[in-house]
């Protein structure tokens, strides 16, 4: 059987992912007294400009899967966001109990959407960003 990709499969799943990070990335702001305290409760420096960073740049990603335009970037950049979330907020093994296990299964589960990433990416071609290709989707020529 040929290797063969699912343009429709692709697409959904790109609009998912972007999904994924839509909704937490207006979170970070609608809950940003919540969202402090518990990055702080971990030791997570600079929280403020942090949180804001990580909501605009969950928001702007989300908007450029959904709309197909600098997926190898945003997917790469967002796996590299999912590495330090998992490392600074789902650190399960200083944990005990329940706290652990939970931790234990959001770190697995991060895992998961890091994979689905990683392999949109390698579906994905690279294309630096640009002021006159912003406009452009990826799968135009």
């Amino acid at each position: 059987m040929p290797n063969a990709s699912s343009p429709i499969m692709v697409t959904i799943g790109r609009c998912l992912l972007g999904l994924y990070f839509l909704l937490p990335g207006i979170a970070k702001f609608t809950a940003w007294d919540y969202h402090i305290a518990e990055m702080q409760s971990h030791g997570v420096p600079l929280t403020a400009p942090l949180l804001a960073f990580a909501g605009v740049s969950s928001i702007i990603g989300a908007f450029l899967l959904f709309t197909n335009r600098y997926v190898r970037i945003v997917a790469l950049g967002f796996v590299l966001y999912i590495l330090l979330v998992n490392v600074l907020l789902h650190n399960f093994w200083a944990l005990d109990g329940d706290e652990a296990a939970r931790e234990t299964q959001n770190f697995v589960k991060n895992l998961g959407i890091l994979a689905g990433l990683l392999i949109l990416a390698g579906y994905s071609k690279m294309r630096w960003p640009s002021v006159s290709g912003l406009m452009k989707s990826d799968s135009a020529e």
